[in-house]
């Protein structure tokens, strides 16, 4: 099983778009991995986001370029400052390759909650637009697989 954790691209500030849309800087960098995720042929049961527009907008951008079974669903849970406890439950009750798109500092919480056992503890550097893998191993460990940055890509 693995999870795809995708912080949002870059969004335009509350003060000049109050629903946070994404930047063309966001667009483009978000555009660019979705490139890189689909030439490797990345394959995943369904993509959740928060229901915010930056998180939106990046899911059915990502979506353009990876071979989802289950589309992109605004899932409940995913907001900056929820609570990871409910989401965590839910993934470990799955047996499904999920992406994630949301927000700081939920997935980091999420993160380090799955690998560490402690959400307290930051081990992922994010990055607006950048995906990471996470693995359950057979041992029922999770581990980082990967880590992508829109600044890698072409």
């Amino acid at each position: 099983m693995r999870i795809y954790l995708v912080q949002h691209g870059q969004a335009k500030p509350e003060d000049t778009d109050p629903q946070r849309h994404l930047t063309e800087k966001g667009i483009s960098d978000v555009k660019k991995m979705s490139q890189f995720l689909k030439n490797n042929g990345l394959h995943i049961d369904v993509i959740w986001h928060s229901g915010k527009a930056r998180a939106a907008q990046t899911a059915e951008i990502l979506a353009e370029g990876i071979v989802s079974d289950g589309g992109v669903i605004k899932h409940d849970g995913l907001s900056p400052n929820d609570d990871i406890r409910a989401i965590r439950n839910e993934l470990l009750q799955m047996d499904k390759n999920i992406m994630i798109v949301g927000h700081l500092p939920f997935l980091n919480k999420l993160a380090s909650s799955l690998i560490t056992g402690k959400e307290a503890i930051e081990i992922i550097a994010f990055q607006k637009g950048g995906a990471v893998c996470l693995e359950l191993s057979e041992d029922k460990k999770w581990q980082v697989c990967w880590m992508v940055i829109p600044e890698l890509l072409r």
